[in-house]
């Protein structure tokens, strides 16, 4: 897993070209169907994939944390608020709150996540690959296959199954 991992960057870059002239004509026109292809995808892949083995979305990438994120994961903590605020998050330039480190606070050795039940809504959706109306975040999943794998992989069967 290591391996693809390490080569995740240079894959994404060389079909980078190729994948986002493949978004623009999917944005232009989407299969009325695309909703069920990229569920069947998703699913495909995560058969085969297993995130614990991976969690590289963990390790080099901060999640967007919403104010309900916020609110109970600092329950969950017993925080106040603004104290969990305070002691792990800041202020992105786009005025959203992000992780201060990366890789992630909560990512053990293991690379099991200590807050996985209160994960952030990102976290659970990532890498939104099963997302309704995908075509719409063509330019977060272009971010997305340097990172995840399984992205990756989906991103390549989807080429192929739509023309």
């Amino acid at each position: 897993m290591q391996d693809i991992i390490n080569n995740l960057p240079k894959l994404a870059k060389d079909k980078h070209n190729e994948n986002k002239k493949f978004f623009t004509k999917l944005k232009k026109k989407a299969p009325k169907n695309l909703d069920y292809i990229m569920q069947d995808l998703h699913d495909d892949e995560f058969t085969r994939t297993d995130c614990l083995a991976c969690a590289n979305c963990c390790k080099t990438t901060g999640p967007l944390f919403t104010d309900k994120d916020v609110d109970r994961i600092a329950k969950h903590f017993k925080m106040k608020t603004q104290q969990f605020i305070s002691q792990f998050l800041r202020v992105d330039e786009d005025n959203d709150y992000v992780l201060q480190t990366v890789p992630c606070t909560f990512l053990g050795a293991d690379n099991y996540c200590s807050i996985y039940d209160v994960r952030p809504k990102a976290c659970r959706e990532f890498p939104h690959t099963d997302r309704k109306k995908f075509q719409q975040i063509s330019n977060l999943t272009l971010k997305n296959v340097a990172v995840c794998p399984a992205a990756f992989n989906i991103v390549e069967e989807m080429k192929k199954r739509i023309k």
